[in-house]
């Protein structure tokens, strides 16, 4: 993978874990639509968000119950694996005044051409 494509795919990255942390909720929304394709699906072990709306909510509810009411933050917490137009991060969860992962989880995203995230695989 070229540094352009490396640089590209960390930048993504890096959005997709900060927009969970994102107090602003219109940052939030314009974040989800320059992240995602107008029909991009979010998978979890119990349920699928389809498009912006469904998408917008996933991510307020979880800013509000973890970030905003549990005091936690999300973070990468593995560089990045990719190759063609699929890649994979790990992810913690952990308190902002610091100490260990309360939650950890991987994630496998589906790239559009655009390079926007088409689905979204939550394990």
């Amino acid at each position: 993978m070229n540094q352009q494509k490396t640089d590209e795919l960390s930048q993504l990255a890096g959005q997709y874990m900060k927009i969970w942390n994102e107090p602003d909720a219109e940052l939030r929304r314009k974040t989800i639509a320059e992240l995602w394709t107008e029909d991009g699906v979010q998978f979890t072990t119990l349920h699928e968000y389809h498009g912006y709306q469904a998408l917008e909510e996933r991510v307020t509810a979880a800013y509000e119950q973890f970030v905003k009411t549990d005091g936690c933050v999300f973070k990468l917490a593995s560089e990045i694996g990719a190759h063609h137009n699929a890649m994979k991060l790990t992810w913690d969860m952990v308190p902002a005044a610091g100490g260990e992962a309360l939650a950890t989880g991987i994630i496998f995203l589906v790239l559009a051409e655009d390079g926007r995230i088409r689905f979204d695989y939550q394990f």
